[in-house]
């Protein structure tokens, strides 16, 4: 089920769909299975939450230093609208889109850490919890 969370890279989400069918279909064999089943779609969930959070901060920091000077009325209605990369402005936009870019890189690979260690642990009978997972489904 942890590793069933790769199949995003191949079905649009895989990482939703692969483990919920497995953990659906298995949870009544055993305790354990059900546990880690839990843990799988857990975490997925809470990665999309992490995700959404990130996007929502990231989003109105990038429109409002590109556009610079444009009022919302200049934004939603497109009079004489100029997308603007002036020194300062621009230079604003490059560091905030590096330091979130840097945090999207480090959560990728913090997410493929953890569902492999979550893979071994399992393979070798011992429980796991992810961490900074939020429990939806207990």
């Amino acid at each position: 089920m942890h590793l069933g969370v790769f199949s995003k890279y191949f079905i649009p989400f895989g990482n939703y769909i692969i483990p919920i069918l497995l953990w659906t279909t298995n949870k009544e064999k055993s305790e354990f299975i059900d546990g880690h089943g839990k843990e799988a779609i857990n975490f997925q969930l809470s990665i999309l939450l992490y995700t959404v959070v990130l996007g929502m901060f990231s989003f109105p920091f990038f429109i409002f230093n590109v556009f610079g000077d444009a009022t919302i009325s200049d934004i939603f209605h497109f009079n004489d609208l100029s997308i603007n990369f002036s020194d300062a402005g621009g230079l604003r936009t490059l560091i905030g889109a590096s330091f979130i870019g840097v945090i999207a890189l480090i959560g990728f690979f913090l997410e493929i850490i953890f569902v492999i260690t979550a893979a071994l642990k399992a393979n070798n009978g011992e429980p796991y919890k992810y961490p900074l997972c939020i429990r939806f489904i207990k």
